[in-house]
């Protein structure tokens, strides 16, 4: 199976699959020199890692992440970074029954039409479990950030819980560390966990959708015309598992706008450098960072693995019904939170360093 890889510079390729003795991450393009070990690495696994709360997988992962290659004495070397995380809390024995089904809303089907052998455990590769190696990999860029971008922060919270959205008049940052759905809305996190344990009790799941900032962004990141940086960002946030929907900025809310209500009116400010009155492009114009907040929605499907009876056909096209038994998110958007700040992390890193490549320092001056 190819296409495993993204980014230029900075890249990253992941490995294994769910039920698999291990998976993890091949990161190639860390610059040397940057600060990092384990335990770094760690910390944002553990946002990610299962069963932390009754609104989670119950899948009893500890993620501990291993430095295989390309650090030395606390150091990148600027070799290829190796990590892996070990499986242990596998169940296969769940997946006994969908040897021969195909599960309605997962890969299944596809994968066994495109490769003619699909790993039914967990769904293998296709699994949500893959995302454990795209943290471990954003953990080291967020690492190469901090030490060639030290003013740069990124931000994931849920802002919508299937048809149930934040209040962005009680939008409080504080608040994203404080419940169990990253959410930056006190009154929407006690909603929602009502609303979500109603669904997990019932054997359903939900959607959500997730934003992603990432503020102190340098102006000159991404190029035209393929080049893009959020062409790359809205590829690698698709790439994630269950994601249906990408925005950037204003998103598909800009088509409902006037000219002059989208434009961002641009004005000096009293440090000399150009101030934007509004961000509806989301910190990008012409595939290029503005300087200001980079902005990005990712849409997240409900999880397809429900106990409620679906009807589906087996590999030799006969009429059946599944329910799939195992452990499962009944919001996936809650675990993909992490998951999206590791990609923006990577792709950041990536164009920062193609910048720094092709251009160096800025050479446009205003004022």
């Amino acid at each position: 199976m190819s296409l495993n890889s993204f980014g230029h510079l900075f890249r990253v390729t992941t490995w294994g699959e769910s039920h698999g003795p291990a998976l993890g991450a091949t990161v190639d393009g860390c610059p040397p020199g940057v600060e990092i070990d384990a335990a770094a690495i760690q910390h944002w696994l553990d946002r990610r890692k299962p069963g932390q709360s009754k609104f989670t997988t119950q899948r009893r992962e500890p993620d501990e992440v291993e430095i295989l290659s390309g650090v030395f004495e606390g150091q990148t070397t600027g070799t290829p970074i190796q990590l892996m995380i070990r499986n242990t809390d596998q169940r296969s024995k769940d997946y006994g029954d969908i040897v021969e089904k195909f599960r309605p809303g997962h890969a299944d089907i596809t994968y066994w039409q495109k490769y003619g052998i699909r790993d039914y455990r967990g769904g293998g590769r296709s699994s949500a479990r893959e995302t454990a190696a795209r943290v471990a990999a954003g953990g080291v860029a967020r690492a190469a950030l901090a030490t060639l971008a030290p003013g740069l922060r990124i931000t994931g919270y849920m802002v919508q819980m299937g048809p149930h959205a934040i209040d962005r008049g009680r939008f409080d940052w504080d608040q994203i560390e404080q419940n169990p759905f990253w959410v930056p809305d006190a009154q929407a996190a006690e909603d929602w966990a009502s609303y979500l344990d109603g669904l997990r009790k019932d054997g359903n799941s939900v959607g959500a959708v997730v934003e992603v900032v990432a503020r102190g962004v340098p102006a000159g990141l991404g190029a035209p015309i393929y080049g893009k940086l959020d062409t790359d960002l809205a590829a690698a946030m698709m790439s994630i598992n269950a994601v249906k929907g990408v925005e950037i900025g204003e998103g598909m809310a800009a088509a409902a706008l006037t000219g002059t209500e989208n434009a961002d009116e641009i004005f000096m400010g009293n440090d000399g450098q150009p101030v934007f009155s509004s961000n509806h492009a989301g910190g990008i114009l012409g595939g290029i960072s503005t300087g200001q907040d980079v902005v990005v929605r990712f849409a997240v499907k409900p999880t397809s693995s429900i106990l409620t009876p679906r009807r589906t056909i087996t590999r030799s096209g006969a009429a059946t019904e599944i329910v799939t038994k195992g452990r499962h998110d009944p919001c996936v958007g809650i675990r993909a939170v992490p998951v999206g700040e590791a990609m923006m992390a990577c792709v950041l890193l990536d164009h920062l360093l193609l910048h720094r490549g092709q251009i160096g320092e800025n050479r446009g001056r205003i004022g």
